[in-house]
C-alpha cells in the first residue's frame, strides 16, 4: 500500500473553523448565536465551518429533546444548516440535531443524534448517527444517552475538495477502531459536549491520539462553558495536524471561533517521513 493517498483537486491550504458554544434551552436563540459565528468564520475565510454536538438545544432534561426532533429531510434546523451553506458558500457540518427514529422500528421515546453535512450549495452531502453513546456515573454527575438516544450503526465519510472527511461525535473519540474504519481521511471531526470533569481528563489527550494514529488533521467543536441547565462542559476547541501539534484552540470558556488550515502537504510529509499508515498489519 502507498503512503501516497490524498488526491484532491486542489494543493492550496483549506480553512476550516470549529464553532464553540454554550447552547441554551431554546432552538430559536441556539439557531441565532450559531448564525452569527457561521458568518464570523466564513468572513475569516473559512471554508469548511464545524458546529459542537448539540448546538441547536440543550434542555433542562434529557427528554426535553423530544420536543425538537424533526423528521429526516425536514425541519427548522435542517433548513437553517442548508440556508446557512448556502448563504455563505461553505461547507457545514451541523454538529449534532435530534432526528425522529421512522422506518420499520420507530421509537417514540428516542431520537438519533445526528450529523448532517451540506455542502456550499446547500445540498447535503453526507450524514452519520452517532453510534456509541456516552454513560457516564461520577459523584453528582450521571448522564445516560442510551435511555433518549437510538445508536447509529454506519460509519460515515464525505469528499471534501481537500480529500476525504471522517464523521464522528463526542463519545466516538474513545473507540479508534471507528477511526479505522473510515479508511484514508484527511480530515477527522468530532462535535462535542464533553463534560468538565472527562474533558479535562483526557480531551486533549485523545483528540492528539487520533491524529497521530491516522496521520491526519482532527477538527473538534466542542460546548464550552455553564449552560442554563447546570451543566459544566470543557470547551477547548481546536484543530490538530497529523504531527500530533495543536494548529489553533480557544482556552477560554463561552461562544468563539477556532480556525485553522488543512495543509495537504502536511499530510504527504508526515507519512512519507514515518509510514505507520503503510506499516499497518491489522485491520
Amino acid at each position: 500500500m502507498s503512503d501516497r493517498h490524498i488526491t484532491p483537486a486542489s494543493a492550496m491550504p483549506f480553512r476550516v473553523a470549529a464553532l464553540q458554544m454554550v447552547s441554551a434551552p431554546s432552538r430559536e436563540r441556539n439557531l441565532e448565536d450559531a448564525a452569527r459565528l457561521i458568518a464570523e468564520a466564513a468572513s475569516d475565510g473559512a471554508e469548511l465551518v464545524l458546529l459542537p454536538e448539540y448546538f441547536c438545544f440543550m434542555g433542562f432534561k434529557e427528554t426535553d429533546k423530544l420536543s425538537v426532533r424533526e423528521p429526516y429531510g425536514d425541519g427548522p434546523i435542517q433548513r437553517f444548516l442548508a440556508d446557512a451553506a448556502r448563504r455563505h458558500g461553505v461547507w457545514l457540518i451541523g454538529g449534532t440535531l435530534p432526528l425522529a427514529v421512522d422506518g420499520p422500528s420507530p421509537d417514540p421515546e428516542r431520537v438519533l443524534n445526528t450529523t448532517l453535512v451540506f455542502d456550499p450549495q446547500g445540498q447535503e452531502a453526507a450524514r452519520y448517527d452517532k453510534i456509541h453513546l456516552f454513560n457516564f456515573e461520577k459523584g453528582s454527575e450521571s448522564f445516560d444517552e442510551a435511555r433518549t438516544i437510538r445508536p447509529g450503526g454506519d460509519v460515515r465519510t464525505f469528499e471534501a475538495p481537500f480529500g476525504r472527511v471522517g464523521l464522528s461525535v463526542c463519545y466516538d473519540l474513545r473507540f479508534p477502531e471507528l477511526y479505522r474504519r473510515m479508511g484514508d481521511v484527511a480530515l477527522i471531526v468530532v462535535p462535542s459536549a464533553f463534560t468538565y470533569t472527562t474533558g479535562r481528563a483526557h480531551w486533549e489527550m485523545l483528540l492528539r491520539a487520533r491524529a497521530v494514529e491516522n496521520q491526519c488533521y482532527v477538527l473538534a467543536a466542542a460546548q464550552g462553558g455553564t449552560h442554563e441547565n447546570g451543566r459544566r462542559t470543557w470547551g477547548h476547541s481546536m484543530l490538530i495536524d497529523p504531527w500530533g501539534e495543536i494548529v489553533a484552540q480557544r482556552t477560554a470558556d463561552g461562544s468563539g471561533v477556532v480556525t485553522g488550515d488543512i495543509d495537504r502537504k502536511r499530510i504527504e510529509e508526515v507519512r512519507r517521513s514515518l509510514p505507520a499508515w503503510r506499516h499497518r498489519v491489522l485491520s
